[in-house]
């Protein structure tokens, strides 16, 4: 009896290539962390940086120039929000462009904390930590995802060509 079944790499149904063969793929508990650990990393890191947008509401402004400051101040949290959408759906696109812009920016954020707010070198490297190491961490956690899914993949592919 035909049933189709999602694949791993797009989430589509597809058919199975011969009647009663079942082409499921199933998740080990190791594998399943492994999927969702960056992903949830990724949400909790964007609120934090979104977090730092509420300095935008100074009793000084009217609510309109409030409301812009704030979404001006959400534009870095809109493009890691695509960044994260990539990297759910393209585990290895996303990755590599997380791991990119947490290790691009941190000399640039580094500098402008020590320059230009005047902190000293440690406070300065804290807050590239705070700030940019949780996005490295997800890009190469997302690329791990990915290659052990191929690896599971495959492994599961070889077993039902022999058997």
């Amino acid at each position: 009896m035909w049933r189709p079944e999602p694949t791993i790499k797009t989430g589509r149904l597809r058919k199975a290539r011969r009647v009663g063969q079942k082409n499921r793929f199933t998740m080990t508990s190791s594998l399943k962390l492994i999927h969702w650990l960056p992903r949830v990393i990724c949400i909790l890191a964007i609120l934090f940086v979104s977090m730092f947008a509420l300095d935008a509401f100074a009793p000084g402004l009217t609510i309109w120039q409030q409301i812009g400051d704030f979404l001006m101040h959400l534009i870095p949290s809109f493009v890691l929000i695509a960044i994260l959408i990539v990297g759910w759906k393209w585990e290895f696109v996303g990755g590599v462009i997380l791991t990119a812009i947490g290790l691009g920016l941190s000399p640039f954020i580094y500098l402008l904390n020590h320059n230009r707010n005047g902190m000293t070198v440690g406070n300065s490297l804290m807050v590239v930590l705070l700030i940019n190491i949780p996005f490295v961490l997800v890009g190469i956690l997302f690329i791990v995802s990915h290659f052990m899914k191929k690896n599971q993949l495959k492994t599961k592919s070889n077993k039902v060509l022999i058997s």
